[in-house]
């Protein structure tokens, strides 16, 4: 069958947004644990480009389908897994990258390089590193990787933010009932 993407954020309430995002069926990788370890000769790129043994992979259904089996341990180590293997995988910077957003209401909804969908609040999180001048923004996605925000994305939060409480120096956003500061530690 074949693949349809979602349709532009711009154009989906987040009603519509959460529709899709429950309707997407991802493999239970949580519950896999393959005997068989290994390395994949794969490496994801900062800028989200994804490569095996230094040839990019350019067929967003690959990436797609990788995406949806990627996990990362509590040591920071990338792993694809299959119910049979666990190969691991080099990132760069974060595995994903948050190409757009849309506010809608409290919440603010990402649409990652991988057409996923994931609204900010307490299961995905808004985290910030570097410094004031040069802040790095990440969201995260599910099975601890992450998206980073692309320039675009990171200055539409920023709007988000300077539109939402001019009066304070506090330069934050809030979706899912949670407040997100969106200046570095």
């Amino acid at each position: 069958m074949p693949y349809e993407p979602p349709p532009e954020l711009a154009a989906l309430s987040l009603e519509d947004v959460a529709a899709l995002v429950a309707t997407r069926k991802l493999p239970p990788i949580d519950r896999w644990e393959p005997a068989n370890t290994g390395d994949s000769e794969m490496r994801i790129a900062a800028d989200g480009r994804w490569f095996h043994q230094g040839g990019e992979i350019t067929r967003p259904a690959m990436v797609r389908a990788f995406a949806s089996i990627l996990t990362r341990d509590a040591d920071g180590q990338h792993w694809l897994v299959t119910p049979t293997q666990k190969l691991s995988i080099e990132v760069d910077d974060a595995a994903l990258i948050a190409v757009d957003l849309k506010q809608d209401g409290g919440d603010i909804a990402f649409r990652l390089n991988t057409d996923e969908f994931v609204v900010a609040g307490a299961e995905h999180t808004i985290r910030v590193t570097g410094d004031p001048e040069t802040p790095a923004i990440y969201l995260a996605v599910r099975h601890g990787i992450e998206a980073r925000l692309n320039r675009s994305t990171y200055a539409q939060l920023a709007e988000i933010a300077f539109l939402g409480d001019a009066a304070s120096n506090d330069l934050a956003v809030t979706s899912g009932g949670m407040r997100f500061s969106l200046i570095p530690a």
